[in-house]
């Protein structure tokens, strides 16, 4: 089946040219439009997109409050975002991510990137390099408690190894590099994320790296 995508934007003109890149593809379809958050949402209860493509800078309701509303708690299957973003590091995607977004494009990315970015949030990974990961946490440090907060219960649910994933996924690793690491396999690293991101009802492993950050388990700039 295909992947129903949901395009958010206030500028038609963008929405027209991702809709004419998005159905040139046979395995995704545009089920609609809207122009700010408050429409993005009528638009996901009416219509259950897969992926919501989603503009952060927006009249009425911006794009973070749009995902938080329609990724939050208490949603049956909801559908996952991707944010879009003019600016690389734009002071909005942190919140983004906080919110329940599954990683951000920019909007002038290739339009093979755009497709792939689609799939792989529908297929329930995280679109956002490690590496990009690490430097928006870091480049954000303002936003994020000092780390003396105290450790969230959440946190001892974990096993020893489960912590070292965790870290290391915050740290901008990869799953190769984590194996690399820890001298194990890359399908040991991967069921440990997994075991993760249960234990802590985490979405996916930006999620994860930002927990990690906001529980003081990692410190923005530490190695």
């Amino acid at each position: 089946m295909a992947i129903r995508v949901l395009l958010v934007d206030d500028q038609p003109l963008l929405r027209t040219g991702f809709r004419m890149i998005l159905e040139a593809e046979q395995d995704l379809a545009v089920v609609g439009e809207a122009g700010d958050g408050l429409q993005a949402l009528d638009q996901v209860r009416a219509l259950q997109p897969d992926v919501v493509l989603m503009d952060i800078r927006m009249p009425r309701m911006d794009g973070v409050e749009a995902t938080r509303q329609i990724t939050g708690p208490g949603r049956d299957g909801p559908a996952k975002v991707l944010v879009l973003t003019t600016f690389d590091l734009d002071e909005y995607v942190v919140e983004a991510l906080r919110a329940g977004a599954s990683g951000f494009l920019l909007k002038d990315a290739p339009a093979n990137e755009l497709v792939q970015a689609i799939r792989v949030v529908a297929s329930g990974e995280a679109m956002l390099a490690p590496s990009i990961t690490r430097r928006l946490l870091d480049k954000y440090a303002s936003h994020l408690p000092s780390g003396d907060e105290p450790v969230p219960d959440a946190l001892h649910t974990l096993t020893e190894r489960e912590v070292e994933v965790l870290k290391l996924v915050a740290r901008g690793l990869s799953n190769a590099e984590i194996a690399a690491d820890l001298f194990v396999s890359e399908t040991t690293v991967k069921t440990h994320v997994g075991h993760v991101l249960t234990k802590l009802g985490l979405r996916d492993r930006v999620q994860a790296a930002v927990y990690a950050y906001e529980s003081g388990l990692v410190r923005p700039g530490a190695q």
